[in-house]
């Protein structure tokens, strides 16, 4: 595939992780092989996010209704991601990157729930790319506590407005994503990001989640550089017959 130069390349890209468990049973593998796969593939695609200027990347590894799946396949995905922080912590923070956890902490395993805090307090200077990684994570839920701080902090209602909810999300500070990619081919969000998400674009491919590389990235980059964003609004030149 020959590239050419993108046009335009979203600040925040956000990935929903999907196809997992399809890929494996494709292969005759256990759903834990496809959980592992596709962990393993959170490292080249952060590299190809370096590579072509994103900013921040977020990645939806469990969702708030995950908790529901078997108690093997949840107590396996928790496993592998303290493997993962344990391997590639060093890695990530000697290439500059700065992790940050979006979702629930308090309902995990204490012992991971220090993993975490101890990876993001490392990394939290980095500046060469920022990776969410969004665990017990939900749309929904994300909302109903930012609601709950907000009325627990005492805030009259005519102080309620856009940006006050944006800054009680998990992603405060951070500018919503631009472009939201779903793999496997599902055509729904699943409730991912559903504040941040109003004005994202949208790719959907049929790729599973560990097949998804460098390349079939680039797709969506370039999609995303041929959208016409305008939040709304329309284009100065466009004008009504």
């Amino acid at each position: 595939m020959q590239e050419v130069k993108l046009e335009q390349v979203p600040r925040h890209v956000a990935i929903i992780m999907d196809g997992n468990g399809r890929w494996a049973k494709a292969r005759g593998l256990p759903r834990l092989a496809g959980h592992r796969a596709g962990t393993e593939n959170i490292r080249p695609i952060l590299e190809a996010s370096v590579e072509f200027g994103i900013e921040i990347l977020t990645i939806w590894a469990f969702s708030t209704e995950n908790w529901r799946r078997p108690e093997e396949e949840v107590k396996g995905l928790l496993r592998i991601l303290q493997e993962m922080i344990r391997r590639e912590l060093q890695e990530l923070h000697r290439q500059g990157v700065q992790l940050r956890h979006i979702g629930r902490l308090d309902r995990l395993p204490k012992r991971l729930q220090k993993q975490v805090l101890d990876a993001i307090e490392l990394t939290k200077n980095n500046r060469r790319i920022t990776l969410n990684v969004a665990f017990d994570y939900g749309g929904r839920a994300e909302i109903v506590q930012a609601v709950q701080r907000i009325i627990r902090d005492g805030i009259p209602a005519e102080q309620v407005d856009e940006a006050l909810i944006s800054s009680y999300l998990y992603t405060a500070g951070q500018p919503d994503p631009d472009l939201i990619i779903r793999t496997s081919g599902e055509m729904r969000t699943s409730g991912f990001m559903m504040w941040q998400s109003a004005y994202a674009e949208y790719y959907i491919t049929p790729v599973f989640w560990p097949d998804f590389n460098r390349e079939e990235l680039y797709k969506a980059l370039v999609a995303y550089s041929q959208r016409d964003r305008r939040f709304g609004g329309i284009k100065d030149d466009y004008c009504y017959a």
